[in-house]
């Protein structure tokens, strides 16, 4: 045998480097597909082989701190399709757009794509689900679900929020923990061949959902009810664009009640209450409509910061306490105006009738611009700027409410000119929000510790087994007990005695400040429009409720704190108070004055300085807290109205016919029972038009008392045709 050339040993050597090569690609390549590849391989096998449904938690219960429910998840039904299972899509189509109401060509699209699975429609009604089983139409599955429902509608909806379509928490509690409500969702499998059709045999497994934890709230349902009656009844009687009622435990910072009108319904967030409102949506272009909603649900009392106003004095008072730079008997001298500030002069509400000397208790009582004005000098910068970063005023609070705002304030000690000092002593100049200020007040009712708000206290299990408590904390410490009994003691003065008179429950020592800021809009104050408000804590003895009543742009006269937002405080202090099962302690003062009444004197139509006197002699007290009074301005209304008996030394209030600087807005007086001379002697003092009907004493007007017009507008007077 011959012996192999070359050209063959080559070719030889060549094979078998290349079998030998292609061999350890093999190897390595099924190594790489075994060992590297063969999980995630295999796993794209299974997920071949099967098709999953997801099948949702149900979602936490929310509830307020009684146990009541708040929002729930109600049974609900939800219609998939296989589309490789579908046979005939035409007929299924038809079929299925007739029982649930829908577009024939949109259920031919969704079983027609190419796809495991699609969503047909989601949240179907039971009958309709019985219908569609009933049809029994290959492909079409329908999955239990659940829906997200609110039981008390529009009640609390600022606090509670609400979810979109898949049960995802978009506002309030249900998106601050949204994490711990939603549960983890469950799956269906089942078994399939290429075309994503069951096999006969196949395996079928349910995995099931992990129901989501309950939220226990510190909202109490019987006092919220109380706040929203109450915010209720005081925007449609005083005609306001809103009203917040916050309603705080001062010693744990509990929020027990937390109402802002209006309000919206979270089974339908995107719907107005109000049915003019709705005709008036909905032609709006989508990008104004959204907007719309955004105001709907802003929640005043975290998201918006405002001016005060007096009950800012409450914290003035309780820094110059604890500084010790004045004491209750300290003696201030008001003589109407502030002189002294290079290029400024402020001036008291009172200036027309100063409150001449005065000792710390009765200013507050007064609510007396002059007294704190001097003792922000006591204080001077420093102290002021450590005591408002102490109280919490230019920080969020971390209140469990998306939103919150931080207000505004100094940036420094060193910014703070004369002028800040002097205005920020009463409220002004500065801006804060409700909870802020709430937060800041139950400080002081509850020995001096500064309390985070608490809106959530627990999470539970389905089993209703507590998995994780929210204590109360304390922040810091910022007055003494010894200050905080001693400024209770003056605000329970100022319900008792002082321009809170409207607050005043017998038998509940109720210690108050109230508070009337002009709005500030675009920098500047507003004419015309003005947040009125009250603050107080109850009963000062032992405080258990600390409560904020503020009414943002009053429109049907009226718009100073004792007057409008002192009565709201009152009916929900005594209701709240009497709820909590405190009994009232009447005392001997209280039974005598209860016993010693005397009919108010009618003092409408007379100058302020004439009414003043008259009141004084018989023993009153009176209030206007206007910003702009003259000694000219004229008592249009007052309340209580003439021949109602009260008791000696009760404060009553006088509307005044104010011209606001820069506008033509005038107050309609009260006519009703003059003569014509007097009638016209009151209308041309104000430079108003008139038509007369009749002879005799004035039996109707046209406008109304108290309503605001303009001078160019034509009064209509009636008279009787009874001679007088």
């Amino acid at each position: 045998m011959p012996a192999p050339s070359n050209i063959t040993k080559k070719r030889l050597v060549f094979i078998f480097f290349a079998v030998s090569f292609i061999t350890l690609f093999l190897t390595l390549k099924l190594g790489y597909v075994q060992i590297v590849k063969g999980e995630e391989l295999k796993k794209g096998a299974l997920e071949q082989q099967t098709k999953g449904i997801e099948i949702k938690a149900k979602r936490g219960i929310i509830y307020d701190t009684n146990g009541k429910k708040l929002a729930i998840s109600v049974s609900a039904y939800t219609v998939w399709c296989s589309p490789a299972d579908i046979e005939e899509p035409e007929v299924t189509a038809k079929k299925v757009s007739e029982i649930l109401n829908m577009d024939e060509e949109e259920v031919y699209k969704k079983i027609t794509k190419r796809q495991r699975v699609e969503k047909i429609k989601q949240w179907i009604t039971k009958e309709e689900a019985e219908e569609l089983r009933k049809a029994n139409l290959k492909g079409i599955e329908i999955i239990d679900d659940n829906k997200r429902y609110y039981p008390y509608g529009s009640f609390a909806s600022h606090i509670i929020g609400f979810t979109d379509i898949d049960n995802n928490g978009l506002y309030g509690i249900e998106k601050t923990y949204d994490k711990y409500l939603n549960g983890t969702p469950g799956k269906w499998i089942k078994s399939t061949d290429a075309k994503q059709r069951q096999l006969p045999y196949g395996s079928e497994k349910m995995y099931e959902a992990k129901d989501g934890l309950g939220v226990v709230l510190t909202i109490d349902e019987t006092i919220q009810h109380f706040a929203e009656k109450a915010a209720l009844e005081a925007l449609i009687k005083n005609k306001a664009k809103n009203v917040s009622i916050i309603v705080m435990d001062p010693n744990t910072g509990d929020i027990l009640a937390m109402a802002s009108k209006p309000d919206f319904d979270p089974n339908n967030p995107r719907e107005p209450l109000d049915e003019n409102l709705k005709e008036e949506w909905k032609n709006l272009p989508q990008d104004e409509l959204q907007k719309k909603w955004y105001d709907m649900w802003r929640n005043f009392v975290i998201n918006d910061a405002y001016e005060p106003g007096s009950t800012f004095k409450i914290i003035t008072s309780a820094v110059g306490l604890e500084e010790n730079v004045v004491s209750p008997d300290s003696h201030f001298y008001c003589g109407g105006f502030i002189n002294d500030i290079p290029g400024e002069k402020l001036k008291c509400w009172r200036y027309y009738n100063p409150h001449g000397d005065q000792t710390f208790k009765e200013g507050v009582q007064n609510s007396c611009n002059v007294v704190f004005v001097n003792l922000g000098r006591r204080i001077g910068n420093e102290r002021m700027y450590k005591y408002i970063k102490a109280f919490g005023f230019g920080q969020t609070t971390g209140i469990d409410l998306t939103g919150e705002q931080a207000g505004i304030i100094p940036s420094s000690a060193e910014s703070m000119k004369e002028i800040n000092l002097a205005t920020i002593s009463y409220g002004q100049g500065i801006a804060v929000t409700p909870i802020q200020l709430i937060t800041a007040i139950s400080a002081v009712g509850n020995g001096g510790n500064l309390m985070k708000p608490r809106l959530v206290k627990e999470l539970i299990d389905v089993d209703g087994n507590i998995v994780h408590s929210f204590e109360p904390e304390v922040k810091r410490k910022v007055i003494s007990e010894y200050t905080s009994k001693q400024l209770l003691d003056i605000l329970e003065s100022v319900v008792s005695e002082g321009t809170g008179r409207n607050a005043y429950v017998p038998g509940y020592r109720i210690g108050g400040k109230t508070g009337t800021a002009q709005k500030v809009i675009d920098g500047k104050y507003a004419q015309g429009k003005y947040i009125s408000s009250f603050a107080a804590i109850a009963p000062v003895d032992d405080p258990k409720i600390a409560v904020l009543v503020i009414i943002d742009e009053p429109t049907n006269g009226a718009y100073y704190g004792g007057v409008i937002a002192g009565p709201v405080m009152g009916e929900v202090v005594e209701e709240t108070l009497k709820y909590l099962d405190i009994e009232p302690k009447y005392t001997e003062k209280e039974k005598e004055e209860f016993n010693n009444k005397v009919k108010v004197p009618d003092v409408r139509n007379k100058n302020i300085v004439d009414a003043g006197k008259i009141l004084t002699d018989l023993q009153f007290k009176y209030n206007t807290e206007t910003i702009e009074v003259t000694e000219k301005s004229i008592v249009i209304d007052q309340f209580p109205l003439p021949g109602t008996e009260v008791s000696r030394g009760s404060i009553i209030d006088l509307y005044l016919n104010d011209k606001r600087k820069n506008s033509n807005i005038v107050v309609m007086p009260e006519l009703t029972g003059k003569s014509r001379d007097e009638v016209i002697k009151i209308l041309d003092e104000m430079n108003l038009k008139y038509k007369f009907n009749g002879s005799g004493t004035v039996t109707n007007q046209k406008p109304s008392s108290g309503t605001e017009i303009d001078e160019n507008i034509i009064v209509e007077v009636e008279f009787s045709d009874i001679k007088e």
